[in-house]
């Protein structure tokens, strides 16, 4: 195996076993591993391993591999509650048949499913960007009918 290959087994296994958040860290970790490298040559590397940035548990963007990517949607309801609750409530706006609410950074595509899921009559669909999930009400809902069912599923939302 060559050194590059060898340097390329080694950041997987470190990335694999440890929570980086960014290049100099990961650099760090290489040297004590016997690898000193440039930045030039760790970021080339990164790119070949298509390694990606997402959230951890704690909400500090970490590098991820391919096969380790976190970026899921959440089918458990009350995982995605408590959640949101750790990390604040959640606001809502209205534009005509539109509800704008927002989230946490990295949270509307987990609540933008749920929502989708817990079948409410007032709504049409959901689209979520990164912190903000577009609500698009049917003809005539009730906005205040859609509040409460959307307050079921995050008890923290704020108007």
């Amino acid at each position: 195996m060559g050194k590059r290959d060898s340097r390329l087994e080694i950041i997987k296994m470190i990335l694999s076993s440890s929570e980086i958040s960014n290049q100099n860290e990961l650099r760090d970790e290489l040297a004590q591993a016997g690898y000193n490298t440039t930045q030039a040559t760790l970021s080339r590397d990164l790119r070949q391993l298509r390694v990606a940035k997402g959230l951890n548990d704690n909400g500090t963007y970490v590098y991820l591999l391919p096969e380790q990517r976190r970026y899921h949607r959440v089918s458990d309801t009350h995982a995605t509650v408590q959640r949101m609750n750790q990390l604040g409530a959640v606001g809502v706006k209205f534009s005509g048949n539109i509800a704008v609410l927002q989230t946490p950074p990295g949270h509307a595509a987990h609540l933008a499913y749920d929502i989708d899921h817990y079948t409410i009559p007032e709504i049409i669909g959901t689209v979520a960007g990164d912190d903000t999930v577009i609500v698009v009400m049917a003809e005539g809902a009730d906005r205040s009918e859609l509040l409460n069912h959307i307050a079921e599923i995050i008890p923290s939302l704020q108007q």
